[in-house]
């Protein structure tokens, strides 16, 4: 990837490079603080967006698009992004992107098939995210949907047997506590809705999406944990289950309407802006996030909630009362402690004692791969081993 291909040229270019790059330590912490802050406001824009996008593309008058054709084309336009990645990094080489597909793809077929579990839960989970929001409020699905922490945590305990310290349980207490707040509000009837909307599907939407996301998060991070391979490569996997799955549940649910009325039926710009939000949106961050730490994403998450709410009671009219505040603020902190490092107090401690530190990696081997729950954290390396072996000179 790119960071193997500027490695690559940093040694070719000799020593002087290398002198040069020394002489000035502080242009480079300057530089990765700035693509710090960059990541924090793509995180932040990314998060906030799709949530209010969508939410403005289900509420506006006229014809309502099909959500099941959406989901598709998302998947479609995600896949074949990723297949051109993939076409760059072998350099425009048909025959060898030919040959690597078909090892990953098609050889390795068992592979290939555990996919087919996460990407059938992250479909449904779309799927879920429209109906959702289509009956909630932007800020109240936002601060709803952090619950996803909540589950991603409970099945990282039984599926990988985990543990959470204190600080983290306590935090999921107070995330828990934060959203029932947030809820009652919404039952009790904060500020007008409209008549179409059904606070309690809204409701069983966004805790299904929830559970079904910590689900297909830890059981990817399981079938992937030890493996090797390229996310772009495993991007395409998912995006190939799920544009066929997204069909299946097209034609179940919605399909006689589509043939009838078409498959593009009711978009206008702000459905493709939805659409390549969802498609790219995963994508970008998978980018970006390798910049950012857990602290950050956690800042990401919260700052997006205010983002979420303030654009609600501008767009939408959303009336916020002293009971959504304290909910939301309740979620916000839970998200900040949750994401704190483990033993972040002892940091300084192990630092200044003499010798490297237990967990320090040895000089000259890389570290071992993060993995991750999110779909496209680019810290998740993938699996597919055999590959490497078999195509590495591709």
């Amino acid at each position: 990837m790119a960071a193997v291909g500027s490695g690559g040229s940093t040694a070719a270019a000799g020593p002087g490079a290398v002198s040069a790059g020394a002489l000035e330590p502080g242009t480079a912490n300057a530089a990765h603080r700035r693509l710090k802050y960059i990541s924090l406001a793509v995180l932040v824009v990314q998060n906030a967006s799709l949530i209010l996008s969508i939410r403005y593309a289900r509420t506006l008058p006229g014809d309502r698009f099909f959500a099941t054709t959406a989901v598709v084309m998302a998947e479609v336009l995600k896949g074949l992004t990723c297949l051109l990645l993939l076409f760059a990094q072998k350099r425009g080489n048909v025959k060898h992107l030919a040959l690597f597909l078909h090892e990953a793809v098609l050889v390795q077929y068992v592979d290939t098939l555990k996919l087919a579990v996460p990407s059938l839960i992250y479909t449904l989970q779309n799927n879920l995210q429209y109906v959702a929001i289509s009956n909630l409020p932007a800020a109240t699905f936002q601060v709803t949907y952090q619950l996803k922490i909540l589950t991603t945590a409970l099945f990282s305990v039984l599926m990988l047997n985990r543990s959470l310290s204190r600080l983290q349980w306590a935090s999921l207490l107070l995330l828990f506590t934060g959203v029932a707040i947030v809820q009652a509000q919404q039952a009790g009837g904060g500020g007008p809705r409209p008549l179409d909307q059904n606070p309690g599907a809204g409701l069983a939407a966004v805790v299904a999406s929830c559970l079904s996301s910590g689900f297909a998060g830890v059981y990817f991070e399981k079938i992937l944990k030890g493996s090797s391979g390229s996310v772009w490569l495993r991007n395409l996997q998912l995006g190939l289950f799920g544009t066929a799955l997204g069909l299946v549940g097209l034609w179940w649910a919605e399909g006689t309407a589509v043939a009838r009325r078409g498959f593009f039926f009711g978009y206008t710009p702000a459905v493709w802006g939805v659409v390549l939000n969802q498609a790219f949106g995963g994508l970008l961050v998978a980018v970006v996030v390798k910049y950012a730490d857990n602290i950050l994403k956690g800042f990401a998450t919260s700052l997006s909630i205010v983002l979420s709410t303030v654009a609600s009671v501008r767009l939408f009219g959303f009336h916020v009362d002293p009971l959504f505040a304290l909910g939301a603020g309740l979620v916000i902190g839970a998200v900040y402690l949750y994401s704190l490092p483990r033993g972040a107090a002892k940091a300084p401690a192990s630092a200044s004692a003499s010798g490297p530190c237990p967990h320090q990696q040895p000089p000259g081997q890389p570290p071992p791969p993060k993995l991750s729950s999110h779909r496209g954290d680019l810290s998740t390396e993938p699996f597919l081993p055999k590959l490497l072996t078999k195509v590495k000179g591709s």
